[in-house]
């Protein structure tokens, strides 16, 4: 069941192409954008006084990421710009749940640029339901959303499957973005984000959904610098994925990185009230706002490696801020999945 979301002088998925026009895809450094999404780059480098770190002997920077864009917020910019080059002016087609970040960022480009878009939701129960506040952020945004049952959703990139949902959404000639963004296109993009901080971090640390950013920042990171990266989701395949990812960007895998896949919290979208209470507590020792289904659960896991002792005293730690708080995310009483 598809939900039109177009606003005034939108046309749906596949029909008619905008005008917008990016450079070829490639490198992020080669990569700019017209004025609607020019991002502020480097995202600066903020350190944070955190006694839990500092009596180790540890620095904790964080990459500000989430300041970026206004719409197309941290990783989503990264993923997104060269994506969008190289769709070359199509219409965009993706993937998510309810409460995916992605989707608002697609919807976001959308508008901005005049481009029509379509969002493939996890779900067909909710098609019958009042939009949540992150899916109403889409349609508003002009982002025609189609439902579909969970069983095919997960078989969505087999290429019989993809090509009946997308015939099913009105959006068959439309350019595929995958889920979270993450493809070659993407990876190659955040492979910037690993040359910012090079000279900057031992170790840099990023949360992962689909792996796209993990594998892009370990690549464009300097010799003697790691990535590490901590998995939102549960279910522990995510390094396969990643590998894959290098694989298709840049032919083989790339960086030093691995992977701590204990503080998912259960899995997308789920928190705790121990998750909740440490953001709460790390919004309150430094007045910044804390995402929750990403960035808390990334610096959650930094405090307790912290306390572990995996890191050397004198280590410096960067963590990427990949977003910012939705103003009605959901709370661990609304699972996403």
């Amino acid at each position: 069941m598809t939900a039109p979301g177009c606003g005034p002088g939108r046309t749906s998925a596949g029909c008619g192409r905008a005008t917008a026009r990016f450079p070829a895809p490639g490198d992020n450094e080669a990569v700019t954008s017209p004025d609607p999404l020019a991002p502020s780059l480097p995202s600066p480098l903020q350190e944070i006084r955190d006694d839990r770190f500092r009596r180790r002997g540890l620095r904790l920077l964080l990459k500000r990421d989430d300041l970026i864009h206004p719409d197309l917020i941290g990783n989503k910019w990264r993923k997104l710009v060269p994506n969008i080059a190289a769709a070359d002016g199509r219409a965009l087609v993706t993937f998510g749940g309810a409460y995916s970040n992605h989707l608002r960022a697609t919807a976001a480009a959308g508008r901005l640029l005049g481009l029509a878009t379509t969002g493939v939701v996890r779900g067909q129960e909710l098609a019958d339901r009042p939009l949540n506040p992150s899916l109403a952020r889409c349609a508003a945004d002009g982002m025609r959303l189609h439902f579909i049952d969970r069983s095919t959703y997960r078989r969505k990139t087999e290429p019989d499957t993809l090509a009946g949902i997308l015939r099913a959404a009105g959006a068959a000639g439309a350019y595929v973005v995958p889920e979270g963004g993450s493809n070659a296109e993407a990876v190659r993009g955040c492979r910037a984000l690993g040359a910012e901080l090079r000279g900057h971090a031992d170790v840099v640390a990023v949360a992962c959904g689909t792996g796209g950013t993990l594998a892009g920042l370990a690549a464009g990171l300097a010799a003697g610098q790691r990535a590490l990266g901590i998995p939102v989701l549960k279910g522990g395949f995510l390094e396969a994925d990643v590998q894959a990812l290098q694989e298709r960007a840049f032919g083989a895998r790339g960086g030093t990185w691995s992977l701590d896949d204990r503080f998912h919290c259960g899995g997308y979208a789920r928190t705790t009230p121990d998750l909740d209470a440490f953001a709460r507590d790390f919004e309150q020792r430094h007045g910044l706002p804390v995402e929750r289904l990403y960035v808390a659960k990334l610096l959650h896991g930094l405090v307790t490696l912290a306390e572990e002792g995996a890191f050397a005293r004198g280590t410096t730690i960067a963590a990427v801020v990949t977003g910012r708080p939705f103003p009605e995310s959901p709370d661990s009483r609304i699972p996403e999945r």
